[in-house]
């Protein structure tokens, strides 16, 4: 029988097994996907260990993961895209990406370009479109300086990428051993922690436009002390700051993600987007992979291979 990650209970990594399920088939507008690589998620965390039971609730058993990627094997009645054999990404609101298939509504899915790895289409979804999110929440411009604090993250490194693109210059916040790699990008790296207000100062004396907070740990009091305006303040993960000082705390949820996806792809595709993949672990390993993910220190995104495939 095909495997998923499940868990019964809350609790840490420990709660979580790798089981036997069903392989659903796909109904009316409906695909089944083998599932070919699955990335993994900080919010996903939080759901398993029941921080956010009140907003998102498990329902036991409960699965795990929204991005994936990976070969169509079924499609149901009504479906002509995609077709059996086709690659594609998949962006569930399921919560069962980490598994060996997933049978999701056919608008779930988007084509694979094939110049794109396995991995890196697997981790765009969440991050990718949480990025987008940050993005337009602090209306990023040609000229503006942009910090983005956080910048080695999963959704800090695509955003990082997205303000350069649009033509900003962005201050990116991360740990020295990834200096290096932020500055590839085009971007200006300096040190977290205490006196950083400080150090972007000197970095650029002329202010700041915008600040995106990836990261937490008192970033959106820096933002404020720098004289950045409120509403050109966006915060995934400090929800507490943005209450105390009426910022944005504007996420995926604010993007079509569709749209959203399709571009980021094409831009991983085109090479002006990169998707830094810093682990990888089988699916029989999901709960090293999350034990690594919350230690929070890595370049880019944690996925999980769910299977090889000779293809790209």
């Amino acid at each position: 029988m095909p495997k998923a990650v499940k868990f019964s209970r809350y609790g840490g990594s420990e709660v979580l097994e790798v089981v036997d399920v069903d392989a659903r088939a796909p109904g009316r507008r409906e695909v089944q996907v083998s599932v070919v690589s699955a990335a993994i998620n900080p919010g996903e965390i939080q759901v398993r260990e029941g921080r956010m039971h009140d907003a998102f609730p498990a329902h036991f058993p409960e699965g795990q993961g929204s991005d994936f990627a990976g070969v169509v094997t079924l499609v149901g009645e009504g479906v002509d895209f995609p077709r059996v054999g086709d690659e594609v990404i998949g962006f569930s609101d399921g919560r069962n990406a980490q598994a060996e298939f997933v049978t999701i509504d056919a608008s779930r899915v988007i084509p694979k370009p094939h110049s794109v790895s396995w991995n890196a289409a697997a981790s765009l979804f969440v991050a990718g479109t949480t990025a987008r999110a940050c993005i337009i929440a602090v209306d990023v411009r040609p000229g503006d300086t942009v910090v983005v604090a956080g910048a080695a993250g999963g959704v800090g490194v695509i955003a990082t990428q997205l303000a350069v693109l649009a033509g900003a210059a962005v201050v990116a916040t991360a740990s020295e051993e990834n200096h290096a790699f932020l500055r590839s990008l085009g971007a200006i790296p300096v040190a977290y922690g205490k006196g950083l207000a400080d150090r972007i100062r000197k970095i650029v004396p002329d202010g700041v436009d915008a600040f995106i907070d990836a990261h937490g740990d008192g970033n959106v009091q820096v933002a404020v002390e720098l004289g950045v305006p409120k509403d050109r303040i966006n915060t995934i993960i400090d929800y507490a700051a943005k209450k105390k000082f009426r910022v944005k705390g504007d996420g995926m949820s604010t993007v079509e993600p569709r749209e959203a996806l399709t571009e980021l792809a094409r831009l991983v595709a085109n090479g002006e987007l990169k998707i830094p993949v810093y682990a990888t672990y089988p699916l029989d390993r999901v709960r090293a992979a999350y034990e690594r993910l919350g230690a929070r220190h890595g370049l880019g995104k944690i996925v999980l291979e769910v299977r090889s495939t000779d293809s790209s």
